[in-house]
């Protein structure tokens, strides 16, 4: 049916604009799906770590995974950081997956904190504590070169920043599948 690859550093809002999308899509009788970077770093990819090879492999794996659930007709919606260009070209090329980058600014990330993730990347580097891996501190996160959506989410409520998904869902599900096959009569 649907493949959203929705890309953004943590804490940009990525799980909670899926999560209440998802839920408005499931009240209107559509199979949905919210495949969480988060939750899926725990299982289906818990033997990866946050090498480059590592993260474009748990994306190859959450790609493949949600392009099953479309082929069963759902809407899938893949909330990871997903850092490279190259995996969500793949993912693209693949699995024809629209990209939308919630986006929001390092300063706000850092207030919001809601997992604790910027504190530690910002210890001093020596400290016991501190993270060495996080997108968009201290390790690669390359910005989309063309999403099909965009969503600051520093200037939007979440319900507007739902909203703006949701209005893109239903554009995209709008679209012919095909055009029309002609026929001689």
């Amino acid at each position: 049916m649907l493949l959203l690859q929705i890309t953004g550093l943590s804490g940009a809002g990525k799980t909670t604009l899926s999560e209440m999308v998802s839920f408005r899509l499931k009240e209107m009788g559509l199979s949905c799906i919210v495949i969480d970077g988060d939750v899926y770093r725990k299982t289906l990819c818990s033997d990866l770590g946050f090498s480059k090879a590592d993260r474009l492999e748990n994306i190859r794996r959450l790609g493949k995974l949600a392009h099953q659930h479309v082929q069963q007709g759902t809407i899938a919606l893949i909330a990871a950081i997903n850092p490279f260009e190259a995996a969500r070209r793949e993912l693209k090329e693949l699995y024809n997956a629209q990209t939308v980058w919630v986006d929001c600014p390092l300063d706000t990330l850092k207030e919001r904190d809601t997992k604790g993730l910027y504190r530690k990347a910002f210890l001093p580097e020596h400290h016991p504590d501190k993270l060495h891996n996080l997108s968009g501190v201290n390790d690669s996160y390359e910005k989309p070169l063309k999403a099909d959506l965009y969503i600051g989410t520093h200037l939007l409520s979440p319900e507007d920043a739902a909203q703006k998904l949701f209005n893109f869902i239903a554009a995209q599900l709008a679209k012919p599948l095909a055009a029309p096959i002609g026929y001689n009569v």
